[in-house]
């Protein structure tokens, strides 16, 4: 499956620039720290599925307008792969639009939730491409014990600025895939 993933920055060409180069595209993931109009080419998009989680600089209201299906919290089965995804960053100010969760809330949210292949995040996990001294880059720690407990295949994030000297891409049995702009990914 090929996934155009887009965070934190619009694509560095148009979408329909690189879905004119990358013909075969599955599946649309946006990461989130987007805006509307970074995106609004999503809109006439109708014949690739578009899912996505909202970072932590994003006001959710988007989403609809654009087709996109809203991943926090849910899942979606497509090829035979089930995606899940969880907004947000760690909490580290109070903004009544953002989604911004406390480690505790992050861990009461993720209880549950069901093993997926793939989990869609903007924050990465905790320790995992993250700057954890810095709570605005924080990782959550409910993600990497989901995926010390859930093994998902793959999670895509993005939120930080990790170089490529420090870059995680494994963690247990998860590939774990950073996503700054735009990146195609083959699953």
């Amino acid at each position: 499956m090929k996934i155009l993933a887009i965070a934190d920055r619009a694509p560095k060409e148009s979408i329909r620039t690189i879905l004119q180069k990358e013909p075969n595209i599955d599946l649309i993931c946006t990461l989130g720290d987007l805006d509307y109009f970074s995106l609004v080419e999503l809109k006439d998009i109708h014949d690739i599925p578009k899912i996505g989680v909202y970072g932590n600089h994003c006001s959710g209201s988007y989403f609809d307008e654009l087709g996109i299906k809203n991943m926090h919290l849910s899942t979606f089965e497509y090829k035979g792969m089930v995606f899940g995804g969880f907004e947000g960053s760690v909490r580290y100010k109070d903004d009544k639009y953002a989604p911004m969760y406390t480690q505790d809330e992050a861990f009461t949210l993720l209880h549950d939730f069901p093993k997926v292949d793939v989990m869609l995040t903007h924050c990465p996990p905790y320790k995992i491409n993250d700057e954890p001294e810095e709570i605005a880059h924080q990782g959550f720690k409910a993600l990497r014990t989901y995926l010390e407990v859930q093994k998902p295949k793959y999670l895509l994030h993005g939120h930080t600025y990790p170089n490529d000297e420090h870059l995680v891409t494994q963690y247990e049995d998860t590939k774990i895939i950073y996503v700054f702009s735009d990146k195609i990914i083959e699953l």
